[in-house]
Parts: C-alpha cells; structure tokens; sequence
C-alpha cells in the first residue's frame, strides 16, 4: 500500500513538498540579472515600507519593473567578517557574452546613503556611473553562496534555511567563498533553498550531507539532480532541459554558455514543449546545439506557504534529447579522414 500525501497536517510549506516528492527543477528565477544589496535586518514589509534608505529602494524596484527592466533583488545580511563600517556591499550580476556560463560581476562598497543612486545608475542612468568609481572594487574570483534565512516571508526560510547557513560559513567558507544570509528569491516549499554564484544556480530541499558534493565539486552530479531547481537566465522548460544535459556532462558543463529557443510548446495547457539549447565551451573549441521536449509526467500536492491551503501542481520530464550538433565532432571528423 502506498501512502496518502501529506497535506494540510504539516506546518511548513517545504515538509509538504518534500514529503509529497516535488521536483524543485524549473523554479530558478529566470532573471539574467540580480542586485544583491547589504542592508541590516529586519526584512519587513514594513520596513521596506517606512524606513528612509530602504523605501526609496522598494519603490524603485516597483518603478522599474513598471518599466519593463527586469532584475532580481537580494538583500544580504552584514557579516562580521564581511562587512565594512559606514559602506554596504552592492553586487551587480548580469549574463554576459564573454563569461561562458558564469554571470559577470561588479562589486561596490558604497554608503548606505548613496545606495538608491548607485542602483539607478546601473540599472538605468549609465552616464552617472562615473561619480560611483571610487566605490567600484577590484574584480575577482570570489564565490558567494546566499542562504534564505528570510523568517519574515515564511516561517520555513527562518527553520530549515538558518542551520544551512551556519553549516556552509562555519565549514567552508574562505578567502575565496563567501557564505551570506540572504532574503527570499521565490520558493519558500523549497527550504532550505540557495543561490550561488556567480553561476547563477539555484538549489532548494538542501540536506547536510550534500552540501560537501555542491560546495567542493568532486563527486557525480546525479548525487544533486533532486536538489537542482535550475540555472537562472533559462526559461522553466530550458532549465528541465539544461539539468539533463548537466546529468551528461557532468561540472565542466556550468562553464559553457548556454542560449535557449522554444520551437514549439503547448500554448492551452502548458503540458509539453521543443527546446534547442546552444552552447559553447568558455575556449571557443566546442559549439553545438541539443534539442529537447519536455512533457508533463502527473502532478503532485504542494503548499507555496506555509500555514496556506495545498494545491496540485504539474511535474515534468525530459522525454526526448539529442545533440543534433556540434563542431567538436566536425574537427574529429576531419582528423579522421
């Protein structure tokens, strides 16, 4: 006999989810751009609302996404090593042509005060830019994970999210890792959830025992397929389809830069769609492109909130995936003959 799903006897959203086997792929923002701000907790609404540096922030975020840019915002927390009196860390990340698969970054040290500026500058007023120089840091090779820790949106973030944290800052953080409490980025049923970068990866229903694989890189990538929820910068069916590919690949695969294109897809009911993800390695040497469909596989019971009523929710699979080209096997060929 099988059992029931769980439902509406559990508190957290993420305990529904988890239980009930949600697949988290697909529900990375699609977002190619993130504006990860240190700013002091609380993350309140209320606050976003009334407070003089964080209310100019809100609205700004509101007018721009009325305006059509697109960008993902994350509030850091201050660290004690991390931070710096009287500035705040600004990290701005954005998909580029000349990174491969990481996202290119832009790291300032500003006063909180000069925030709201910095941020229209980068988003909208390139010509201030120039005032912001000698707030601009070197570039680097740095690696920042951010933890939701985000309790004031779901009790979940807070419960599951913090200890994740303080696992990841107390074992591996370093010089060249940094590890941050970060606001919610969607996905509370996924707790504990991170994003990392600057892949641009998000992961979600994280467990101790994983975190070594995630972190150092050195064992099999199916060990982490049920905790993928995809590549920020991919549309849902291209992240379904980018997971099966990295499944083949294996860690070299998050260096290439990837480009998608739905050729086709069920418009009425979203149960089915034909993707061709290009790609190219970070040297130039390989180029090609898969082609993919995606069909939906059934569906199971979940909670967005928790505390909320469930809900059924579709869950999909890659039915079909070729490479239907690649230079790399031309350059072969040609050595061949």
């Amino acid at each position: 006999m099988t059992a029931s799903p769980l439902t509406a006897d559990c508190k957290f959203c993420s305990d529904v989810s988890k239980a009930n086997g949600e697949d988290p792929i697909g529900t990375a923002n699609p977002s190619d751009r993130w504006l990860v701000m240190e700013i002091p907790m609380p993350w309140t609404e209320e606050r976003f609302h009334e407070d003089p540096l964080l209310q100019p922030i809100h609205d700004l975020f509101h007018e721009l996404m009325a305006q059509g840019i697109r960008v993902a915002p994350i509030a850091i927390a201050p660290d004690r090593q991390y931070s710096i009196p009287e500035h705040a860390h600004l990290f701005y990340y954005r998909r580029g042509s000349k990174t491969g698969g990481q996202l290119e970054k832009q790291t300032y040290l500003v006063p909180p005060v000069q925030m709201v500026a910095l941020i229209k500058a980068l988003l909208s007023q390139p010509d201030n830019l120039p005032q912001f120089a000698a707030y601009q840091q070197p570039a680097d090779t740095i690696r920042d994970i951010m933890v939701c820790t985000h309790g004031n949106i779901d009790v979940a973030c807070a419960r599951f999210g913090q200890p994740i944290y303080a696992q990841l800052r107390n074992e591996y953080a370093n010089d060249q890792l940094r590890v941050w409490r970060c606001s919610h980025f969607g996905g509370h049923q996924f707790a504990p959830t991170l994003m990392d970068f600057p892949t641009g990866q998000a992961w979600g229903h994280l467990e101790p025992e994983i975190l070594p694989a995630l972190i150092k890189r050195d064992r099999p990538v199916t060990e982490l397929r049920s905790f993928y929820r995809g590549q920020s910068g991919l549309s849902q069916f291209a992240q379904i389809v980018e997971r099966e590919i990295w499944q083949q690949r294996g860690w070299e695969w998050l260096n290439y830069c990837k480009t998608e294109q739905a050729i086709a897809h069920d418009e009425e009911n979203a149960d089915w769609a034909e993707i061709l993800i290009d790609f190219a390695a970070p040297n130039g040497l390989e180029t090609g492109t898969y082609k993919a469909r995606v069909e939906a596989c059934g569906s199971v019971i979940t909670a967005h909130n928790s505390g909320a009523a469930t809900t059924s929710v579709k869950q999909y699979r890659v039915s079909y995936l070729n490479q239907i080209s690649s230079n790399r096997d031309a350059e072969i060929s040609k050595k061949s003959v």
